[in-house]
């Protein structure tokens, strides 16, 4: 089923392209960038690692996670409504650094949000427990905010290659468990 929804409608929250196909009864969700969607507790019991940011409250699938799909890998990076807490952090990381490239403050669906770049982790669809909604439509960032935290996250990924890792979980072991798992 395509469903294709007038953006301007919904302003922030729109729509351009989800499927669905139904294969064997069972519904299978195509993942795409740009979306919001939240994870199953299934992911943290697996990969069990404590530096990553667990789902609060078990069952009640926050947070809500930006994702980028990078061929088998989907990147997951953690969306927070702490602002306050991380207005803090990035200052104090400004104040030190002179700048702050792991975590960034936007407005998503209106309100304001943290964008924890430095807490972003691989996983695959299995893990998916569903795209975020607001208002039953699922929610798509601006594609601006999308193209900044590709970048910021691009330049991320190159730093740690390069010797300066800036990631809080260890992401070349979950890298080679999830595309183990793909297989």
């Amino acid at each position: 089923m395509n469903l294709y929804i007038d953006e301007h409608k919904y302003n922030l929250v729109y729509l351009n392209y989800m499927s669905y196909l139904l294969f064997g009864g069972v519904c299978k969700m195509k993942v795409k960038t740009g979306y919001l969607y939240h994870i199953k507790d299934e992911y943290f019991d697996v990969v069990n690692d404590e530096n990553l940011m667990q789902n609060h409250e078990r069952g009640k699938k926050r947070p809500t996670y930006f994702t980028i799909k990078d061929k088998d890998i989907l990147w997951f990076i953690p969306i927070s409504s702490k602002v306050k807490k991380y207005q803090k952090i990035i200052d104090k990381k400004i104040k030190k650094y002179g700048f702050c490239n792991t975590i960034i403050i936007r407005k998503i669906a209106g309100r304001d949000s943290a964008i924890l770049l430095q807490n972003a982790f691989p996983t695959i669809e299995k893990y998916i427990d569903h795209v975020h909604t607001v208002d039953g439509v699922p929610l798509k960032v601006s594609t601006d905010l999308q193209t900044e935290i590709k970048s910021m996250f691009k330049n991320m990924l190159g730093l740690k290659k390069r010797g300066t890792n800036l990631f809080f979980a260890n992401i070349d072991s979950l890298v080679e468990k999830m595309l183990k798992e793909s297989k």
